[in-house]
């Protein structure tokens, strides 16, 4: 990890929020400073490692509209990444930033624990606080209604693919499968056509709980009970369906490669290599394909993910931004206006949404990519009317994905220790994807008394 203290700030492409809030509302108007605020300040804020050259460039430029605007705030620009197998200790070692993002999943835990910063009067006083959707809201909200944490960006899981591996393989990528027997047929076609994996999975750093826990859902199953009090990670019938699928798309078909220990970072890395041909990850993945993997856009499609069975829905997540606890009530106003300016202005105010828009699309970065809102569809519809202009991402290959995303029932992620569970279902998919013979009845009943322990101990 490293960090550049600079005048600038930047932050993770990957967070990019989606949604217009409401015609005619002055994001800027941020509360006015207090005593706490008098003075030069200065914050660390995070930014994606590894971005391309131009992506740096587009946030610096936007970062130094901020500085103009809040002379007193100085940033400290520190590369950073979430992973679910890292966070505690860094949060503990304090090698996390004032401002940071993190997974719905993980909001309410921390805000339980006082792990960030209770900053919910300085975003109650911002004009947009009573718009966001309760549903996404909550993620980021202690008990008593208070925003400890500002909901950024929102997703539906979507299934990726290559489009250029689909007409190698005879497919018609504008008619990308609709059931999961096609997905299966088109993976073992581009395997066979093109040597590549036809189907990738993540496995490791929580990924693989998180996308099994996804295909479950869209198998009609869930991992946890309605009241969120215990596991049925045994008991329901569609974790043992796709853990099956998945053994059967690796040692029938080999049609998912070679590589069976992928996490986020390294699956999009291979897909936008073109080394992949099918993955499921968030639906708005394509900005960090883009500025941190170099993906050629003409190579890029997305649609929703097949629902199949009694109760399906597709889960859904997205991302917070938090505070560091350990910031100085200056350093948390100074934060407060960074998020204000930086996330939520381009998605508030007309003139804000365009001249980011303009800016990004001058640099050649992505505008325009759909992505799940955090408030409404008719005000994501707004905003997108606000850069139409600047649009320059393939609207046309989201087609299959924007049409329907809307109609698909959301699920939200299990609500209990929830990266602690991801963790344990790693092992259980790795375990299916390199061995033949493994005992996926086995595997699902260690893994439900080991989930059982979690949930009994995180509920006291």
């Amino acid at each position: 990890m490293t960090s550049t203290t600079t005048r600038r700030a930047v932050t993770g492409v990957a967070f990019v929020g989606a949604a217009a809030l409401f015609a005619g509302c002055a994001a800027t108007a941020s509360p006015q400073p207090t005593e706490a605020e008098a003075g030069p300040v200065t914050i660390q804020v995070a930014i994606d490692a590894g971005l391309a050259p131009e992506a740096r460039e587009a946030f610096d430029k936007r970062a130094e509209q901020f500085t103009d605007k809040y002379p007193d705030i100085t940033i400290e620009a520190q590369e950073y990444t979430w992973t679910g197998t890292t966070f505690a200790a860094e949060l503990a070692g304090g090698t996390i930033p004032d401002v940071f993002p993190i997974p719905f999943t993980d909001g309410r835990g921390l805000i339980a624990n006082g792990q960030i910063a209770d900053i919910s009067d300085l975003v109650a006083e911002l004009p947009y606080a009573d718009a966001f959707n309760p549903n996404i809201a909550q993620a980021g909200q202690a008990d008593d209604g208070g925003m400890w944490a500002v909901p950024i960006a929102a997703y539906g899981q979507g299934l990726h693919y290559n489009r250029s591996l689909f007409e190698a393989a005879g497919l018609d990528p504008d008619a990308p499968p609709t059931t999961w027997d096609e997905v299966r047929e088109a993976a073992k076609k581009i395997a066979d056509a093109t040597g590549e994996a036809g189907y990738a999975q993540m496995t490791q750093s929580n990924t693989g709980g998180w996308i099994l826990t996804t295909l479950a859902n869209a198998f009609g199953g869930r991992t946890e009970n309605g009241d969120a009090t215990a596991p049925t990670i045994d008991s329901d019938p569609a974790v043992k369906e796709v853990l099956q699928y998945l053994h059967d798309l690796r040692w029938e078909d080999d049609s998912m490669g070679a590589n069976f220990l992928y996490d986020w970072g390294t699956i999009n890395q291979d897909f936008a290599a073109g080394h992949i041909g099918m993955y499921v990850s968030g639906g708005g993945n394509y900005g960090n394909l883009i500025t941190q993997n170099a993906l050629n856009p003409d190579d890029y499609g997305v649609t929703v993910l097949p629902l199949e069975g009694s109760d399906p829905g597709v889960l859904g997540g997205g991302t917070l931004v938090a505070v560091n606890p350990k910031a100085s009530e200056a350093e948390q106003a100074a934060a407060v206006k960074w998020i204000d300016f930086y996330y939520m202005a381009k998605l508030a105010d007309e003139t804000e949404a365009r001249a980011t828009a303009e800016l990004s699309a001058s640099l050649d970065q992505p505008v325009g990519a759909p992505e799940l809102p955090v408030f409404d569809k008719a005000l994501y519809d707004q905003r997108n009317e606000w850069i139409a202009e600047y649009v320059n991402v393939p609207i046309e290959q989201f087609a299959p994905y924007m049409d329907n995303i809307f109609s698909q029932p959301l699920i939200a992620e299990p609500r209990v220790a929830t990266q602690e569970v991801y963790a344990l279902l790693d092992t259980v998919v790795q375990s299916v994807l390199t061995d033949e013979n493994a005992d996926i009845d086995a595997l699902l009943a260690d893994a439900q008394t080991q989930a059982a322990a979690i949930y009994q101990k995180a509920q006291g």
